[in-house]
């Protein structure tokens, strides 16, 4: 695996050869910042977490170097926050017991910026040495930029690879936007009742984006609680945590669907149903 960017970073927790970890990598998760895999992919860490025949991987894409910070870390130059935040993320691949854990550093510019190939290029590299069977990302409606050019750049990857060696599944996952709005016959429905302790433990190793202001572990806690309770409105709680995401792999096995005409179809058919029950009411 050669990738483009120079400041790239892989970290193997268990201390094997880097390609043995790659290779054994069966669900893959790519994000734009360190936690969001904790956040999102939550699904692919617990189906593997000590599993002889399913590994984990992460991917962080950007060098968080824009992360805001207050407290103990306010006074932290980008550089210091860049270097605090690969740590917590290793410290959180050792606790999730993570095949590999790869740093990509690229600036958020270099990832919302369309015409910018490097990023892509490194990722079909990672997706040729871990030739996973999921893939988890961003999904096409989370209202943060950065995520958005993660999600549309796994996807460009994602197509120039052979049809034969692409993931079996890519899932959009929840973070700056929830999806208990899609369809409940269309979204995808992990659950995540189990071994909280491990999920609390995961989200609480980075304590410069806690202490600096953002109590993301709470939140994403209470997000898979509120998935659970709200899910269904006439039965009991099956769940005690819930974390959603929209199937975006229909756009790894047609090539010419277009990006934009696929989510907009999901926004579609929730205007319609919007529109259907209040219809049946007047």
């Amino acid at each position: 695996m050669k990738l483009v960017n120079q400041n790239a970073e892989v970290f193997v927790p268990n201390n094997s050869e880097l390609e043995e970890a790659l290779g054994r990598t069966t669900h893959l998760a790519i994000g734009a910042h360190h936690d969001d895999l904790e956040i999102m992919a939550i699904d692919g860490i617990l189906q593997c977490f000590q599993q002889p025949d399913k590994w984990f991987s992460g991917v962080v894409v950007t060098n968080g170097s824009g992360s805001p910070r207050t407290g103990l870390y306010a006074d932290y130059t980008d550089e210091q926050m860049m270097d605090i935040r690969i740590v917590e993320q290793k410290k959180a691949a050792l606790l999730g017991d993570y095949a590999a854990q790869i740093f990509l550093s690229y600036p958020s510019s270099a990832v919302k910026d369309g015409d910018n190939r490097e990023t892509i290029a490194d990722l079909v590299q990672i997706l040729q040495a871990t030739k996973p069977q999921v893939v988890y990302t961003h999904n096409l409606a989370d209202k943060h930029l950065t995520h958005i050019g993660v999600v549309v750049k796994v996807i460009q990857a994602i197509r120039e690879l052979p049809p034969g060696d692409r993931p079996q599944k890519l899932y959009g996952c929840e973070v700056w936007r929830g999806l208990d709005w899609i369809m409940d016959d269309e979204k995808v429905v992990f659950d995540c009742s189990g071994q909280t302790n491990l999920q609390a433990a995961l989200l609480g190793v980075f304590d410069s984006q806690l202490s600096g202001g953002k109590r993301y572990d709470l939140a994403t806690m209470g997000r898979r609680l509120a998935n659970a309770t709200f899910y269904a409105s006439h039965d009991t709680d099956k769940a005690t945590g819930l974390a959603y995401a929209m199937d975006l792999s229909t756009l790894i096995k047609d090539d010419n669907l277009e990006i934009t005409d696929f989510v907009q179809d999901f926004i579609h058919r929730f205007a319609q149903d919007v529109e259907r029950m209040i219809v049946s009411v007047i």
